[in-house]
């Protein structure tokens, strides 16, 4: 898998001293020119389903859950790879220098009946609820969030904005999808 992009959230880090690792795995589910997103009308932003993997868990057994837990449908297949983003941040626990988190893209296809929601407490108060919306219409809507227009922003927002430009800037070659 290739490395879309490497982030860093802070100044300053100490990128060689210790490190707490977290890897996430992340859907990119089209239908024509759309993607299904994770919308928030508290952030006013969109993510792509995907989430933190567990300890003994596959990839692809992250995207199940995480996708039937954000967007409440089924994933019925795992088309291909995409690629990877590298985040690295100030780490939370004292004894760590850095955190960093690898999120890895996938390109999926869902079966789209509705099944519900089974949103963590932060997510339920972001308002998280799926939504079938246009690439550049997001990119527009996270490119707002990031100016500050709507205050301060998710931690997620810059690097998901930055795959979906990448996926716009290749939406026409059908070799990205």
């Amino acid at each position: 898998m290739r490395l879309l992009k490497e982030f860093y959230r802070n100044e300053g880090l100490n990128i060689g001293g210790k490190t707490i690792s977290r890897e996430a795995a992340r859907a990119i589910i089209r239908q024509a020119n759309q993607v299904l997103m994770v919308y928030s009308p508290v952030n006013k932003d969109y993510k792509f389903p995907g989430g933190g993997i567990k300890e003994r868990e596959s990839h692809e057994e992250a995207l199940v859950r995480e996708i039937k837990e954000e967007c409440g449908v089924m994933l019925t297949e795992v088309e291909d790879s995409f690629g990877f983003v590298v985040e690295y941040a100030k780490a939370r626990e004292e004894i760590y220098d850095v955190y960093r988190q690898i999120s890895y893209y996938y390109l999926c296809r869902v079966n789209p009946r509705f099944l519900g929601q089974n949103l963590d407490d932060y997510e339920q108060k972001l308002g998280f609820r799926p939504e079938w919306v246009n690439i550049d219409v997001a990119l527009r809507k996270n490119q707002a969030v990031l100016s500050g227009k709507f205050g301060s922003i998710p931690r997620w927002t810059r690097r998901d904005t930055y795959v979906l430009e990448v996926l716009s800037n290749r939406k026409t070659d059908c070799s990205c999808w």
